[in-house]
């Protein structure tokens, strides 16, 4: 009997062809001329062209290494993977061989964020190698989480535990935290050179995706910077350099600050973690939001990259406005039949730091 015409395999893509035939992975055109090189070098340059910032360098090398480093059945355990040149990377990561599969599977314990920001450098990787990211392998799914901020009486607590911190640098960090919206790094990349004292401002060279920025100081932030300066002098005789210096007259580090705050939240009574830089960050934003700032300016201050980014101080918007109805509604309520209302006093915990007695 006929058993009519025989169907023709589809086309296989190079990647399964090399999986069957034994055929070595090709790179892209582009990186042909590069195939010998060390691939670390020629990765990093590549980040370093896409403007990525030094953390996210650092991150996505934390994530690939281990990448690299997992083992498939029968291997031996690998050597000096940074050693690997660019088409050996290219060969050791193709994803239909496994390693990448495995490697996923072995970060299932991990966070959704962290998840997926190792996921993330990943699928860069194979990007840049020519490689398809299988479709199979898909972000976690994560809920969303609003920023954290401090209440009026919880950043009142901060700033006086500052104010009679050990350390005059408390004082300062707080205040051009809360004052600026300066990320961490940006706080202590900051060079005496970039602050423009008659013009209130400072520039941020090189921030998050090696972006400059201006950045407004507040009277109170130039009097702080003006006393800090005094102190600054008794560490360092560097008349140019680092604005924010260590004991040791070394720049302050992210590290560092991170410590402080960790001090700063057991001497102001706050529970552990409830203070960090970024949360001072997320003060300086909502606050400018509830005093009427625009999301565009807000995004301009903070340096955001995306709009988007900045949108979800809007949720604490209504979140703020929500408590401000309720609050109004309970006291109107409770007032004695046949009084005449009044104006009601907004008793809302705010977000910012305006009000907040620091004398």
């Amino acid at each position: 009997m006929d058993a009519g015409p025989s169907r023709t395999r589809r086309a296989l893509r190079p990647s399964q062809r090399r999986l069957d035939e034994g055929q070595d992975v090709d790179l892209p055109p582009r990186l042909q001329h590069l195939a010998g090189l060390p691939w670390l070098d020629c990765y990093l340059q590549q980040l370093r062209t896409e403007g990525k910032s030094e953390n996210t360098r650092k991150t996505y090398l934390t994530s690939i290494r281990p990448m690299l480093q997992t083992l498939l059945p029968g291997e031996a355990p690998l050597e000096g993977a940074d050693h690997l040149s660019v088409s050996e990377v290219a060969e050791r990561v193709e994803p239909l061989n496994g390693r990448l599969d495995r490697w996923v599977h072995s970060l299932s314990d991990l966070k959704p964020s962290s998840f997926n920001t190792k996921l993330a450098a990943a699928r860069h990787l194979l990007n840049w190698l020519g490689h398809r990211w299988p479709e199979h392998l898909v972000r976690a799914r994560t809920g969303r989480r609003l920023p954290r901020t401090l209440t009026r009486r919880e950043l009142s607590d901060v700033l006086e535990a500052a104010r009679w911190y050990e350390d005059p640098l408390a004082r300062i960090v707080v205040t051009m935290m809360l004052d600026t919206g300066l990320r961490v790094s940006e706080v202590c990349d900051l060079d005496l050179d970039a602050l423009d004292v008659d013009d209130q401002s400072a520039m941020v060279r090189s921030g998050k995706g090696d972006k400059d920025r201006l950045v407004l100081f507040t009277e109170r932030t130039l009097q702080e910077l003006s006393l800090w300066l005094e102190q600054r002098s008794m560490r360092t005789e560097e008349s140019n350099g680092p604005v924010l210096v260590n004991r040791r007259g070394a720049r302050l580090t992210p590290r560092g600050v991170q410590r402080l705050m960790e001090e700063l939240s057991v001497a102001a009574g706050l529970p552990r973690g409830r203070l960090t830089p970024h949360v001072l960050r997320h003060n300086f934003a909502t606050g400018l939001l509830e005093r009427g700032a625009d999301l565009v300016s807000i995004q301009r201050l903070l340096g955001h990259a995306s709009i988007a980014t900045t949108r979800v101080y809007l949720e604490i918007g209504d979140q703020t406005l929500r408590e401000v109805y309720h609050r109004a509604q309970a006291a109107r309520a409770a007032m004695p039949t046949g009084t005449d209302e009044k104006a009601l006093e907004d008793v809302t915990p705010s977000a910012s730091v305006a009000g907040v007695d620091t004398t």
